[in-house]
Formats: structure tokens, sequence, C-alpha cells
């Protein structure tokens, strides 16, 4: 029996090139300790939804909007956080706001 083939025998390896600084093309790393900072304040305000929605201690978020699951958090004592309540009450007909990341799939 022959030697183990390896990937490479069917595929060509392909060497990217560097940029100035050893940085390859695209956008630069963020320094260490930054984060990403949101377009705006709409989009701050939904990904602080977002990550509400994926909050597993504050119990399931399927079937019922956001406002209901913060109600329901803070009667059960989960102490959902205040912010997700503002960010609520400061656009109550907008489902963007309303309504779970979950929402459009079928229960």
């Amino acid at each position: 029996m022959g030697r183990k083939r390896l990937i490479t025998d069917s595929y060509p390896v392909v060497k990217r090139r560097e940029g100035p600084a050893g940085h390859s093309k695209g956008e630069l790393a963020p320094e260490l300790g930054e984060e990403p900072q949101p377009r705006d304040e709409e989009e701050a305000e939904l990904e602080l939804l977002r990550q509400f929605d994926l909050a597993w201690q504050y119990g399931p978020c399927t079937g019922i909007t956001r406002l209901q699951r913060w109600c329901r958090a803070k009667q059960m004592g989960l102490e959902p956080p205040p912010e997700v309540w503002e960010v609520l009450k400061t656009h109550p007909g907008d489902p963007r706001f309303q309504c779970s990341l979950w929402h459009l799939y079928p229960l």
C-alpha cells in the first residue's frame, strides 16, 4: 500500500498574499478589549433586544412578545434588564422591537 493520501493531493494549496504590515485584505481586527460599535442608536437597541431573546434565564420567548416575556420574568422575580423595558416602551407599535427573534418561525 502506498503512502497515506492528503487533501492537498486533490486540491492545490493556495496562499493568500498579505498586504503591508502582515495583514490580509479586508477589515482590520479590532484592538483587544474593543468591541465593534453598532451603526446607530436603533441598531444598538435591536442588539440589546436580541441578547434579551437569547438569555435563557428569563424563560422561553416563543409565542409571546418581548414585553410579555419581560413582564413574566419580572413577576417571577428574575430581574430582567430595565434597559429592555425602556426600549420596548419607546417603540410600542414596531414589530421589529416588540416581536422576538423567533416570531417568523411557525410553532
